[in-house]
């Protein structure tokens, strides 16, 4: 075991600035757009699309740098590694994160694309419908790493928007092997059901090799297992990661072990306006609560409340403090 861990969580992925704009479902049609989905666009389509977009919300994003900020909230000690451009969008994302106490000293590449962006358009429904420009961020490989860092945490975090290129999927190897290596653990989230069926078969390869906690919604975990019903995908993940946590939106979530299962109820939400984030914040919660060393139904409660934070507005962030809403909470 390496020394006393600096950090809680040290997440990996997809470092993108989010801009968000409510749209009717007209918008997607004449957009073609698939609801729900997650698509990866050029350069050339973002600024159509940027151009169509209603009124505009910005701020720092990415699925992972979601999570670890989630995990600050509750006080928690997070960091973060991702590839933006030394351009304006790439300062921003490092000024924000460092003003929500997460660490993050990645370089700032100096020659290639520039920082990324994820449009996101949210219909009535609280639906979100992502359109991502990778730009930088696509580029992390194992050079890239920060690997005292890795060492240095109790969790290692893998984002699974990441994976469409093999140097990052060669990152994550060599992330989780220094992990382990450290006597740390290694969670992965699988993010989105369309890239589950992009990258299926190495999923299911570093779920068994590598991965210690992971997080999938009830689509994802379907869609990885190639099955149909939500109890036969259960069956299936139990015991390949030592901790499977599933989420089911309202019907809350599910914690599985080798020999346990912990059903735990959706925190209520008095208006549903945006979906945006739920995962990442159940995420941060439930981790937040494993470095902590608290039981496992326990660390699902606090990803029900996390991902109640952020229904109720707009944006994948939860804008007020987590440790405060729990001890409220709690009282």
């Amino acid at each position: 075991m390496s020394p006393t861990p600096t950090f809680d969580v040290v997440g990996i992925g997809n470092a993108l600035v989010d801009v968000l704009s409510h749209e009717a479902d007209a918008f997607l049609d004449a957009h073609e757009l698939v609801k729900g989905s997650m698509a990866l666009i050029e350069e050339d389509r973002v600024e159509e699309l940027y151009a169509a977009m209603g009124h505009r919300t910005e701020m720092s994003g990415g699925s992972a740098a979601n999570t670890l900020v989630g995990v600050a909230s509750f006080g928690g000690r997070a960091a973060y590694i991702g590839r933006v451009h030394d351009d304006d969008l790439g300062v921003v994302f490092g000024h924000d994160l460092a003003s929500l106490d997460v660490h993050f000293d990645s370089p700032r590449a100096t020659d290639g694309p520039a920082t990324g962006r994820c449009l996101i358009m949210v219909t009535p429904d609280a639906q979100r419908t992502m359109n991502t420009y990778l730009g930088a961020s696509s580029l992390l490989g194992p050079e890239h790493l920060d690997l005292d860092a890795v060492r240095a945490a109790k969790v290692t975090f893998l984002e699974g928007y990441l994976f469409d290129r093999d140097d990052a999927k060669a990152a994550y190897r060599v992330a989780a092997d220094a992990a382990h290596e450290a006597g740390r653990e290694v969670a992965l989230t699988l993010s989105d059901g369309f890239c589950v069926e992009r990258h299926r078969d190495d999923f299911l390869a570093l779920i068994d090799d590598e991965v210690d906690i992971l997080f999938a919604n009830t689509d994802e975990i379907t869609r990885l297992y190639q099955v149909d019903d939500f109890d036969d995908a259960v069956a299936k993940v139990r015991g390949r990661a030592r901790i499977a946590c599933l989420t089911q939106g309202a019907k809350g979530s599910m914690v599985v072990t080798a020999d346990e299962t912990h059903d735990v109820p959706a925190h209520p939400v008095a208006e549903l306006v945006d979906t945006t984030g739920a995962g990442d914040l159940y995420a941060a919660g439930f981790l937040h609560g494993y470095t902590q060393g608290m039981p496992l139904d326990r660390c699902g409660r606090l990803g029900s409340i996390a991902a109640a934070a952020v229904l109720g507005h707009t944006g994948a962030r939860p804008g007020l403090s987590l440790a405060q809403l729990v001890r409220v909470l709690d009282a």
